[in-house]
């Protein structure tokens, strides 16, 4: 989808983030000038209730939940 919309898989991400509404807000780190400005280009990435839709349908609230170690719950 990145690919078809022209931009990064991380802008792709962020603009899906911006879009779950007002009250998600991304703080995407980095130490490189060059990825701040990539990020920033999320801003100008527009997703379609469609495309939303369609990544909602290839990961799915929930799908990436567990703990944040092997072992854990």
């Amino acid at each position: 989808m990145a690919v078809q919309k022209g931009c990064t898989t991380s802008q792709l991400a962020l603009a899906w983030l911006l879009a779950q509404g007002d009250n998600v807000v991304p703080i995407p780190g980095t130490k490189r000038l060059d990825r701040v400005k990539e990020n920033l280009g999320a801003l100008q990435v527009s997703l379609s209730a469609e495309e939303l839709a369609q990544i909602e349908n290839i990961s799915p609230k929930g799908a990436a939940a567990g703990g944040r170690f092997p072992g854990q719950n």
